[in-house]
């Protein structure tokens, strides 16, 4: 079977995003199962395809809003007030529905379509009727629109995450609608979005990479709690601001936390211990050198794979309800605390008695479960060979 994989960024290797991580492991798994895979999306500026032999680059683009300068924020909501599309999907309008048909074209024979989340899709989503599809819906994007709008301090962004709140419910549902079977990230998203039954759609477990990491028995430790984040992107803020405001004025004054990441203008703190680091150049070996990791989520769908590293890395944790979306199995050494409060007090308890596992058993059972459920999908999308993927 050859799959045509819809994406909005393709594999650079880097894997800098949990989209990228979430995107390489999918692919992964998929060819694991026996599927011929070939990429179709848009490089970032300067990165090329890590795998250009099965991998079709449409252009490169920049889609962070953060990096935009206001000229080009303007012209993205013009285009998208303009054209009827969300203001993900007209940033990677840079080429033609011809060109992105030619381009699918080059791809030779093939099966199905695998549309990896809504931006792509739905930029060029008359491209992909012609052959049956598999739709991986990486979040609930029309809920956590409405969640941004929510959490958003003016009147202007308000009203664009509302209008994109309302489009991306349409979108979705008929991506869904036309899909021979969805894929989400979080098992609560698959009645959000009204497949919820097992005949149209599975949970991909997730890992965030290839092996199980090598157990290390000895860290340095250098401070109490460490976060890493990309605290641009709307979500990821909403958890941070909560942690910052809620939790951290219940720590004690010497207790250390250092933020690495890129954070938004305006985001403070007076205690202490909190420090901001900026850009890391290794984020494994940050975290490793915390005691604790807090693990921060409030809002947003789909699955926190900086949950999933910190249960395969076997460090210990501290994890909102929200941080555990889309996982089936909760280490010993992490605790779930939802009161800012009783979260603070877990974090000193634990730094206080540090208590590693061994995540290699974790990330085991996250890949056989993956495999299990990219298997089944791939019966749903040619039934008369669903013998090879048993």
């Amino acid at each position: 079977m050859h799959l045509l994989f819809a994406t909005s960024i393709v594999p650079d290797g880097a894997l800098a995003s949990g989209y990228e991580i979430a995107n390489a492991a999918i692919i992964a798994a998929l060819r694991r199962a026996g599927a011929r895979v070939t990429v179709i999306g848009f490089t970032w500026p300067g990165k090329p395809a890590s795998d250009p032999q099965n991998t079709i680059v449409l252009g490169a683009v920049d889609v962070r809003t953060e990096s935009a300068s206001s000229l080009q924020k303007l012209a993205w909501v013009a285009k998208a007030l303009l054209s009827g599309l969300t203001f993900a999907s007209v940033k990677l309008r840079v080429v033609s529905d011809s060109e992105v048909q030619a381009a699918v074209e080059r791809a030779g024979p093939f099966d199905g379509y695998v549309l990896n989340s809504v931006q792509f899709a739905g930029a060029f989503e008359s491209l992909f009727g012609d052959r049956p599809s598999i739709f991986v819906a990486h979040n609930v994007e029309h809920s956590s629109a409405l969640q941004n709008a929510a959490a958003a301090g003016g009147l202007f962004q308000r009203m664009l995450f509302r209008r994109e709140a309302k489009l991306l419910k349409v979108i979705e549902a008929r991506l869904c609608r036309r899909a021979r079977f969805v894929f989400t990230l979080a098992e609560e998203d698959r009645s959000a979005l009204g497949v919820g039954s097992d005949d149209r759609s599975a949970m991909l477990p997730l890992v965030t990479r290839a092996e199980p990491p090598a157990q290390k028995t000895l860290r340095r430790i250098d401070c109490d709690a460490a976060l890493i984040g990309t605290w641009t992107w709307q979500p990821n803020r909403i958890g941070l601001d909560w942690f910052l405001d809620k939790v951290v004025p219940h720590l004690r004054p010497d207790f250390r936390v250092r933020i690495a990441g890129s954070v938004p203008p305006g985001v403070i703190s007076t205690h202490p211990g909190v420090e901001f680091v900026g850009r890391v150049p290794d984020a494994q070996a940050f975290v490793r050198s915390a005691a604790v990791i807090p693990l921060i989520s409030t809002s947003g769908s789909g699955v926190q794979l900086k949950t999933i590293e910190t249960f395969e890395l076997g460090l210990p944790s501290v994890a909102t309800s929200h941080s555990l979306r889309g996982i089936d199995h909760r280490p010993v050494n992490c605790v779930v605390a939802d009161d800012p409060v009783a979260f603070a007090g877990a974090l000193e308890a634990a730094t206080a008695n540090v208590r590693d596992v061994d995540g290699s058993a974790f990330h085991r059972r996250q890949v056989k479960a993956l495999d299990a459920a990219i298997r089944l999908g791939l019966k749903k999308l040619d039934p008369i060979r669903q013998e090879v993927f048993a």
